[in-house]
């Protein structure tokens, strides 16, 4: 189970923190990632991190301004988000791999994340 925290309203310029916890499983052996999807638009990988956190990846919409990391002891992955920007408005969710694709993983609820100008 994957529960997201940590969303809200911000407003441009500034920044969020998103929290998942993972539990039930071994999610500390599982890449994880971030995705949003805002309205009338496609599901959007965010940023994604490797099971050990050694490799991180991001859409070149977030990059610079995003960071994805993990606590595998706490079985925790976060997304710190700085510099938002009203195009970031989207509910964003937590997804765990065992396998090597998201589809098939674990995802959480969501959190919405809104932008504000």
């Amino acid at each position: 189970q994957l529960v997201e925290s940590g969303g809200g309203l911000v407003q441009a310029g500034g920044s969020l923190r998103l929290s998942c916890a993972a539990s039930g499983g071994t999610f500390s052996n599982y890449n994880m990632a971030w995705f949003r999807q805002a309205p009338g638009k496609e599901r959007e990988l965010v940023a994604a991190i490797t099971w050990r956190g050694s490799s991180t990846a991001y859409s070149d919409s977030v990059k610079g301004r995003f960071t994805i990391s993990r606590d595998n002891a706490k079985n925790t992955v976060y997304l710190q988000m700085n510099g938002l920007k009203p195009e970031d408005t989207a509910v964003y969710y937590c997804a765990a791999s065992p396998s090597g694709s998201w589809d098939s993983g674990y995802w959480g609820q969501g959190t919405q994340v809104t932008a504000f100008s």
